[in-house]
């Protein structure tokens, strides 16, 4: 990963194998129609006795020998550490500017920064790809296209489709290990939630099954499929190189991204309002809520200073990111336990996954009461991220920016 101030390194040369077809569970179909509506973490020791009167030699050539031994040793371990490669840092995928840096090349810093670490996740030591090394690059990408949708402004609207259109292509690709692990993430902690009611349930025990052969299923094509992470990696690394050919303008201040952030921030306050009021097909309008969410936490965290020793300004602006984190999780975790739901509904009389009667309506039952408290606690967060109108919003985030 290049550091600060580096000039980035040109994309590879070779040619990446283009993979074959992606194989997903059927959490992937079920998500994309609940938030679309579309098609589709000693050596041994012991004394030895001698026989008889010890002679004086015996223990002196022990010393000697020892002390041969251990300079050998040292010796060795130290050749042994300076062949050794250091080891790899972790990719820093941290969001936020530099001190001294201004926003248009931090901006742009931060986008390498972000594919650089997804590509060092996805290539790990040259085996599969592990499940978090998937989700960490799928936050990296969540991160990029909150990115560029801000910068819409200085990238134009249909540069910003093309590159949100890419961006979702290679998340797709990794979309079917990560989803099967969260359904059955999310059945584990319902299952936590109510161990009385769900615990000892036999029906629940081979829904468990089913779902974690899934996950184990899905996690081996995707991440095991070195052709489909070479298409990955490929994606990015094309992405990379047209953001060095990005041409952002040198104004000051937050001038760059002042028209996405507006938008974003409007679109997310319309997003709440029509939850609130009950408007539009609820899951979608919940899904299409939460990615608003998303990004204005990652701008609002693109925009302050990293490290702890900022201003007050970077501190509202924290501020903003933590309460847009906390909103995000309570929407994920709503949209998780629909997809759960659905699953249940469309897989759950049929044969491989037959639940009887009495534990589908249990756990839709439960889901339904767990869903409607998440909903509630997030109409409550988010009328205090979104009470404020944009124009008082963004007037808001310029005085943060100003205030360091």
């Amino acid at each position: 990963m290049p550091a600060p101030g580096a000039v980035p390194l040109g994309a590879d040369q070779h040619m990446l194998a283009e993979s074959g077809k992606m194989m997903t569970t059927d959490r992937t179909a079920i998500r994309r129609r609940l938030a679309i509506r579309r098609t589709a973490h000693r050596p041994p020791s012991g004394g030895w006795k001698a026989a008889g009167h010890r002679s004086i030699l015996a223990p002196l050539a022990a010393t000697i020998a020892a002390t041969v031994a251990v300079g050998v040793g040292v010796a060795i371990a130290r050749a042994g550490r300076e062949r050794r490669p250091e080891p790899e840092r972790e990719p820093d995928l941290r969001l936020g500017l530099l001190p001294g840096e201004t926003l248009p090349a931090g901006l742009k810093r931060m986008a390498i920064w972000q594919v650089d670490g997804a590509i060092a996740q996805l290539q790990g030591n040259g085996t599969a790809a592990s499940p978090r090394a998937v989700h960490e690059t799928r936050k990296a990408l969540k991160r990029l296209r909150a990115l560029v949708r801000v910068l819409e402004g200085e990238l134009g609207r249909k540069e910003t489709a093309r590159e949100n259109a890419a961006l979702a292509s290679t998340a797709r690709l990794l979309a079917g290990a990560r989803d099967a692990e969260v359904l059955l993430d999310t059945l584990d902690t319902l299952i936590a939630r109510h161990p009385g009611k769900l615990a000892r349930r036999k029906g629940v025990a081979q829904l468990r099954r089913r779902l974690a052969a899934e996950c184990d299923s899905a996690q081996r094509r995707a991440l095991g499929d070195p052709a489909t992470r070479a298409r990955a990696i490929g994606e990015l690394r094309a992405f990379r190189e047209r953001v060095l050919a990005w041409d952002l303008s040198a104004r000051e201040g937050i001038v760059i991204v002042e028209p996405g952030l507006t938008r974003l921030y409007a679109q997310g306050r319309r997003r709440w309002r029509r939850v609130e009021n009950g408007k539009g097909e609820r899951v979608r309008e919940m899904h299409e809520w939460r990615k608003r969410v998303k990004d204005l936490r990652y701008i609002a965290e693109m925009l302050s200073l990293r490290g702890k020793g900022t201003g007050k300004g970077d501190a509202r602006l924290r501020r903003i990111a933590s309460r847009a984190d906390s909103l995000g999780e309570l929407l994920g975790d709503e949209h998780d336990l629909a997809v759960l739901a659905e699953w249940i509904r469309v897989n759950g009389k049929r044969r491989r996954a037959r639940l009887g009667r009495k534990t589908r309506r249990t756990l839709l039952k439960l889901i339904e009461r767990r869903r409607r408290e998440l909903r509630r606690h997030a109409l409550r967060d988010g009328e205090r991220l979104y009470r404020d109108s944009p124009k008082r919003f963004m007037r808001r985030i310029r005085a943060a920016r100003g205030a360091r």
